[in-house]
């Protein structure tokens, strides 16, 4: 049974530079606050900048010393995307910790990205890979930790080869499974190319079970004007104390995989509770979908020509 007691301890992180992405809200906002209490300089790229203008005063009441600061960042733009990694690149410090956290779910109807691409797979998977290429320079400086966020709808569903946009037929929440299957693929690829390489990074996954979090709610900018049946059944469970976890609970197995002395590369880490839903987190068995390195190796390869960034190097 999930309780808000529930946690880890996160080391002493003084010195260190952090960027977490979707750290506006949610368990992204969980994340930040966190590390930034930890020491470490948080470097919040936001949509939105009044929403992280509040997500910074909420940091601060809980950590008043907190180094923290917000970017522009829309990750279904992939201009916006260079655009930030130009300027992290301008201001020439090493990054020790890459939280790729932000995401959307399941919009009712197809949309899509600035760039065309359908809205899912361009934000939570692209959006994410052009940004890991952009700042590879200064991960590789920092000798950094990249932590992906994916879901345990990577657990069910595949990869729409022969339609990756899905374009001729919708389905919200297969595309929203394909955008976490391949943003899976791309982390682990990452740390086996930047192992062969010797780039220094260590890329691993987590995911956060499933929690009352604003994935599901109300959210006009993509069309979903009221919250889900679904959110609406998660927060009641999760008041509960029945099988599903709290926001609090959802953001530490990604607290445990970006800063655990044992996390490891290629590591997967979620809650340990009753269907991996909740609970305390701890690492786990990758996912069947997952475990291809073909799979991963092409996924790299189409995301390489999609995002218009080149080979890596």
């Amino acid at each position: 049974m999930p309780r808000q007691d529930t946690d880890i301890s996160v080391p002493d992180l003084t010195g260190k530079r952090a960027v977490v992405t979707g750290a506006s809200d949610g368990i992204g906002l969980g994340i930040a606050t966190r590390l930034a209490a930890a020491g470490a300089e948080v470097v919040m790229p936001v949509r939105n900048p009044r929403k992280g203008e509040g997500a910074v005063a909420r940091i601060r009441q809980r950590a008043p010393h907190a180094n923290v600061s917000l970017r522009a960042l829309d990750l279904s733009s992939l201009a916006s995307v260079t655009a930030l990694g130009k300027t992290l690149l301008d201001e020439g410090r090493p990054i020790h910790l890459l939280v790729n956290n932000a995401g959307v779910m399941t919009p009712p109807d197809r949309q899509t990205t600035a760039d065309g691409f359908e809205l899912q797979f361009g934000t939570n998977h692209l959006g994410h890979f052009a940004l890991v290429h952009h700042l590879l320079p200064l991960l590789r400086a920092g000798r950094a930790r990249v932590t992906s966020q994916i879901s345990v709808a990577a657990n069910r569903n595949a990869i729409n080869w022969d339609d990756l946009g899905w374009q001729r037929s919708y389905n919200g929440m297969r595309a929203y499974s394909q955008s976490k299957i391949a943003l899976g693929l791309f982390g682990l690829e990452l740390d086996r190319r930047s192992e062969a390489a010797g780039w220094g990074i260590t890329s691993n996954l987590s995911h956060p079970g499933i929690a009352p979090t604003s994935l599901l709610a109300a959210r006009p900018e993509v069309g979903r004007t009221e919250d889900t049946l679904g959110v609406r059944l998660i927060r009641a469970l999760s008041t509960r104390g029945i099988l599903v976890g709290t926001v609090h609970t959802a953001q530490l197995p990604a607290l445990l995989a970006a800063t655990s002395p044992q996390a490891v590369g290629g590591g997967f880490y979620g809650p340990k509770g009753p269907g991996h839903m909740g609970g305390p987190p701890g690492e786990q068995k990758l996912y069947s979908r997952l475990r291809d390195t073909g799979e991963a190796q092409r996924i790299w390869r189409i995301s390489e020509e999609l995002a218009g960034v080149g080979s890596w190097g």
